[in-house]
């Protein structure tokens, strides 16, 4: 159990210190890049700046609900475990 807590703790730090990597490191899909660039040459170009945090905070909302889903039935077959001991 112990092994299992300090595999958590390590993991949750792990995130913590890369959600605070640079600016430049922001995830961007490459079509958005592309329209990102064309639109900076028009001068009627719309407004791109949040477009980066949107396309993280897309991709962050799958891997928070996989890993709850994960905790809860990790938790729930250790509480299986220890009624059978």
């Amino acid at each position: 159990m112990k092994k299992v807590l300090a595999w958590g703790i390590l993991a949750l730090l792990l995130s913590c210190g890369l959600s605070l990597l640079p600016l430049s490191a922001q995830a961007q899909c490459t079509m958005c890049k592309t329209q990102v660039e064309a639109s900076r040459t028009e001068k009627s170009g719309y407004d791109t700046t949040g477009l980066n945090k949107g396309i993280l905070y897309l991709m962050t909302i799958p891997y928070v609900l996989i890993g709850t889903v994960g905790f809860f039935w990790y938790r729930n077959s250790q509480k299986k475990k220890q009624a059978l001991h």
